[in-house]
């Protein structure tokens, strides 16, 4: 007898929306059937209409721990992505002390997660002047790829390659298999802001900026042979480079996040408050004609992957004007939510929320058993109510500080269960610490 038998007439399955029941034992999906199936499980559960999804896999997470734990910590983030039907993250290499550049770092950043996680973690490198001899150390310890910045960091111990450092890095990670992830910003088009509005920071950080950078890391992809992803993509100029360089075979992909789908510059706050600064994220949230044509980069396939950037910090450092605050925007609970709720509105099933936030994103980073409701893989399953409204809490977010630009927004679709190989997640820390999947 199974453990569990999960029905739904709503399952997200890799062929499509159906009804279907989902057969769970030891952890993994044992068989995928028929709604009406007899087969029987210790414990069962009949969603009705609300649909079965397999769980979220969130390739883009600044957990923080150790070193900035106040700023978010492991058992927090994760209670949070339990919460918004997430069930694996990959931490980023950065803000934490130390930053994830060598092997003792990354022991570090293992010993601060272990038994602490509601839902499976695990673990980028970073990629920065002068840490050439631990990338592959690092690959073979199992990090999913390796970080690194065109520009400015925001944190001084987490330096940006200049162009040299980066060609360099690219073909030592190319000489292993590995995989590249970019913050594409090139720093000469970037500028002080003029002012502590969000115009004059938004003047700051301009399309050119991400396109040129982006520009950069094609040529050096198609130079060394790197399998390179271009993260957090903001600015749709870049979409034509992209895409030729897809139909021109260069492996280079790309994602972006729910606010650059949701959010636009005309709904950023005129007064320099807390509220405005929530908004504050790099590169940063452009006007609604931008987002809608990431939208069709999206629909077209030359954006793959829907993942947060959750970048939290403390209420102090969201504080002041654009020119000061900490750039980074807390969504982990609430980016399937956001994403569906812009999704339905444009004629998108859950289907394709799926493959851009739970399958496609397993498969960037080569995230074992993840992505999708597929016999073998971890029974990793997520109610979610498509119909269902709700109006963002702040105070009910599971994540350290109650900082969000989405509270008092009313979103489309709840979470209303979450489980973690076969069990209800976020009621224990029972998440384990993930390895890349060789290829």
């Amino acid at each position: 007898m199974d453990d569990l038998l999960i029905r739904s007439r709503r399952a997200v399955l890799p062929d499509g929306e159906r009804p279907a029941a989902v057969s769970v034992r030891g952890g993994r999906i044992t068989a995928i059937s028929g709604y009406r199936t007899d087969a029987r499980a210790a414990e069962s559960v009949d969603l009705g209409d609300v649909a079965l999804l397999p769980g979220l896999v969130d390739t883009h997470v600044h957990v923080n721990e150790p070193g900035r734990t106040e700023w978010e910590g492991f058992a927090t983030a994760t209670r949070a992505a339990a919460a918004g039907g997430v069930t694996a993250l990959i931490d980023m290499p950065l803000n934490s002390l130390p930053p994830t550049v060598d092997p003792a770092a990354l022991a570090a950043k293992r010993e601060a997660a272990e038994g602490a996680c509601a839902v499976d973690v695990g673990f980028w490198g970073g990629a920065v002047p002068g840490n050439a001899a631990s990338l592959r150390p690092l690959h073979d310890l199992g990090v999913f790829g390796f970080k690194c910045f065109a520009s400015d960091s925001g944190v001084p111990e987490f330096p940006p390659l200049a162009p040299a450092e980066m060609r360099a890095a690219f073909r030592e990670i190319a000489a292993f298999g590995g995989l590249v992830v970019v913050h594409a910003e090139d720093p000469a088009a970037l500028s002080a802001p003029s002012g502590g509005g969000y115009p004059e920071f938004l003047a700051s950080r301009p399309p050119a900026a991400e396109r040129r950078a982006v520009e950069r890391v094609v040529r050096l992809a198609e130079e060394t042979g790197v399998r390179a992803h271009i993260l957090h993509l903001s600015a749709a100029g870049c979409l034509e480079v992209l895409a030729e360089a897809q139909a021109d075979g260069i492996p280079v992909t790309a994602e972006t996040c729910p606010h650059y789908l949701t959010l636009s510059a005309e709904d950023v706050p005129a007064h320099q408050t807390s509220a405005a600064t929530a908004y504050k994220c790099c590169p940063p949230v452009r006007d609604a004609a931008n987002r809608e044509l990431l939208w069709q980069g999206l629909a077209s396939g030359v954006i793959s992957c829907v993942v947060t950037d959750h970048s939290p910090c403390t209420p102090e450092l969201k504080r002041g004007g654009f020119a000061t605050a900490w750039g980074g925007i807390s969504s982990l609970q609430l980016g399937l939510s956001v994403v569906w709720t812009a999704a339905r509105e444009r004629g998108h099933g859950l289907a394709e929320v799926v493959r851009w936030m739970s399958e496609a994103p397993a498969a960037l980073a080569a995230v074992p058993g993840k992505g999708g409701l597929a016999v073998g893989n971890d029974a990793d399953l997520v109610a979610f109510a498509p119909d269902e409204t709700f109006t963002v809490d702040p105070a009910a977010l599971h994540h350290r500080h109650p900082v969000t630009p989405y509270g008092g927004r009313t979103l489309t679709g709840a979470v209303r269960g979450t489980w973690l190989r076969g069990v209800p997640a976020g009621e224990r820390p029972a998440g384990r610490l993930l390895a890349r999947e060789a290829r």
